[in-house]
């Protein structure tokens, strides 16, 4: 009777402890946005559910501006970016309640690539302000073929897209008219930069650095006739010219489950997981 009775009484304390953590650490996260570090936050979710698995994290891409626009309409817990949220968007999603919160949570280098077969090997920033505004049209003038450059940017919805107009096509002046070619192909994501690079010889595109392969060749950058290659010891020193944060937005504070989730991205583990995606970690002790 008294064996009979402690075994229940085991089933019993275990029945409350599975109950205990099923409700303090169980639920959905939605997260929404960047296609530059959908990736990294894909493996990062893959580790939290392993560690919690009563969580259900899903990621979905779209771009920087779709993730923006899901936190401000409340479709999503977690915005990814790689841009900062403008003042006209911060406005809008005051309007509706929503108050965000900016988390960095890795660093990037923008790449610029072409084909392997492009003997081109390093472009200064004005050579790309040139190359993107249709300025300078032809390979020709980089002493190559008598061949059209084609022209690759992501779409306008695309946090990439709009860092490189501000800091390549604009210059860095907000003010400027400049904008890209009209010849400028517009594609839907960074791996379709990479397969028309691939396919294309006289093809040159931007992404970030997270896209980069054996695939493609990344040109060195110049600025000030310093000329450096899209690496992470160039980004965490600042010589290469073309770095910006990454970003998480959360509705205020992170809390519940949505904290346990960025506190796992800032973690040594997950800053090791941005790492290992081809990006720059917040935590030096990553290297």
């Amino acid at each position: 009777m008294r064996v009979k009775y402690l075994f229940f009484t085991i089933i019993f304390l275990l029945s409350c402890s599975t109950h205990n953590i099923t409700n303090s650490h169980s639920g959905f996260i939605q997260i929404k946005g960047s296609d530059t570090i959908i990736n990294a936050v894909q493996r990062l979710a893959e580790e939290f559910m392993e560690e919690y698995p009563y969580i259900f994290v899903a990621v979905t891409g779209g771009g920087s501006g779709v993730g923006i626009a899901s936190l401000i309409n409340k479709t999503c817990d977690i915005a990814t970016a790689s841009r900062e949220m403008t003042l006209k968007e911060i406005i809008l999603a005051n309007n509706r309640g929503i108050y965000p919160k900016e988390h960095i949570v890795a660093y990037d280098g923008i790449a610029v690539v072409v084909n392997h077969n492009n003997p081109i090997d390093k472009l200064t920033i004005e050579d790309l302000h040139n190359i993107f505004t249709g300025k300078v049209d032809n390979w020709q003038n980089f002493s190559w073929e008598i061949k059209k450059i084609v022209t690759l940017s992501r779409e306008v919805n695309s946090g990439t897209h709009m860092y490189f107009k501000e800091e390549i096509v604009k210059l860095g002046n907000k003010n400027s008219k400049e904008e890209f070619s009209a010849q400028t192909l517009l594609l839907s994501s960074s791996q379709a930069i990479v397969e028309e690079v691939v396919n294309n010889i006289y093809a040159i595109g931007y992404l970030g650095m997270g896209y980069l392969s054996d695939r493609i060749k990344p040109v060195k950058i110049g600025k000030n006739n310093e000329f450096y290659p899209p690496q992470i010891e160039y980004i965490s020193n600042g010589k290469y010219p073309l770095s910006r944060p990454l970003y998480f937005y959360t509705n205020g504070e992170p809390e519940g489950i949505v904290k346990l989730f960025v506190d796992f991205v800032f973690s040594s583990k997950g800053q090791k997981i941005f790492f290992e995606a081809g990006f720059v970690p917040l935590k030096l002790d990553v290297y």
